[in-house]
């Protein structure tokens, strides 16, 4: 009977981690039940294709996760075509993270508009006639859907650990939300994010006295809507208003000068052979770098909560309980400082 005492002395030592019962009946402490302290895990969402500040968004991330500083988990693509997941291909190959996984919307936004038109870049040839841009990817039909891969991604995180960096259409963030249990997870879309998701970070929303569309949200506003719908209350949301990235301007004579040991570039490339002096700010850095650094290089309001209009208005209201909160304008020097660690990242030598 030796071994019913053993069994008794060690129930006995592991009272504080785990109930001693019958096996099929064993309270055990998972390891995904334990607070997560480890660097931020981030999904970024993007309409890649259009603006150029979700370059240099991308280009940061990939500096913060060769310093140790996140883990780019996945990309998905918002903004339909393959030339577009192509092109984030391009810029996962070309910054040495050819290995992070694609996805893109196939049912999204119909012909959203462009206001840089750079996704053919993807395509430049070198003086030889050879591609110039390297690709990770041999078939991007075969990449999942954008709602796919988030619940493949979010499956596979320890609890209340990712962050995701929206910075265009809600599209696939809107599919998620409506996903019904599958062989990644038996949890619907709501309960997965609620599961697995720390915080969302948003490039949008109208604040302040202003009343007016979101451009991002109002280019689908079916979309936002079952996104703000379904969104859980539990989780924070961050926005990035236009105007807080408004006085963060990396001119293009800059871009092109701050890569100066080569043309074979990705960015550079979109600036040498587009117009990209359209008033481009670096809207879509401001949330990156929070989801990363953190709050304390920013000005935030303080908590709410936000109710999403038919007219793609976005009508914050204080509460301090609220999940809701958003950047403010930051100061002259502020933005400086926010340039710097752009043109820092763009300038360091690949």
């Amino acid at each position: 009977m030796n071994w019913i005492l053993a069994a008794i002395l060690v129930c006995g030592a592991m009272t504080a981690l785990t109930s001693c019962s019958n096996d099929d009946d064993v309270d055990v402490v998972e390891p995904e039940q334990q607070a997560y302290s480890g660097v931020p895990l981030i999904i970024l969402d993007t309409d890649i294709g259009s603006s150029t500040d979700d370059l240099f968004a991308l280009e940061m991330l990939y500096r913060y996760e060769d310093e140790g500083r996140c883990r780019l988990l996945g990309v998905v693509v918002d903004r339909e075509g393959e030339q577009n997941a192509a092109f984030a291909d391009v810029m996962n190959t070309y910054f040495g993270h050819g290995d992070v996984p694609v996805g893109l919307i196939r049912e999204g936004i119909k012909e959203p508009k462009v206001w840089i038109d750079y996704a053919h870049v993807a395509d430049t040839k070198d003086g030889e006639g050879l591609p110039m841009f390297s690709r990770s990817i041999a078939d991007y039909s075969s990449l999942p859907d954008g709602w796919q891969l988030y619940r493949r991604l979010l499956a596979a995180q320890p609890d209340h650990s990712v962050k995701i960096v929206s910075e265009g259409f809600v599209t696939c963030l809107a599919q998620l939300l409506q996903s019904a249990p599958d062989g990644y997870s038996p949890l619907s879309g709501v309960e997965l994010v609620r599961r697995k998701v720390r915080c969302i970070y948003l490039q949008g929303g109208v604040f302040g006295d202003a009343a007016e569309p979101d451009f991002n949200f109002a280019q689908g506003i079916t979309f936002a809507k079952t996104f703000f719908q379904n969104w859980p209350q539990e989780i924070d949301m961050v926005f990035s208003p236009m105007e807080a990235g408004q006085d963060v301007e990396y001119t293009p004579e800059q871009v092109i000068a701050d890569v100066s040991w080569t043309d074979a570039h990705p960015i550079k490339q979109v600036y040498m052979q587009c117009d990209c002096n359209t008033g481009q700010r670096m809207w879509d850095v401001m949330p990156v770098v929070q989801a990363v650094e953190g709050d304390a290089l920013f000005s935030l309001s303080g908590r709410g909560t936000i109710t999403f209009t038919d007219k793609a208005e976005t009508i914050f209201t204080p509460s301090a309980t609220g999940h809701c909160r958003y950047q403010l304008p930051g100061t002259k020097a502020w933005a400086a400082q926010m340039l710097e660690k752009i043109r820092k990242a763009n300038k360091n030598h690949y």
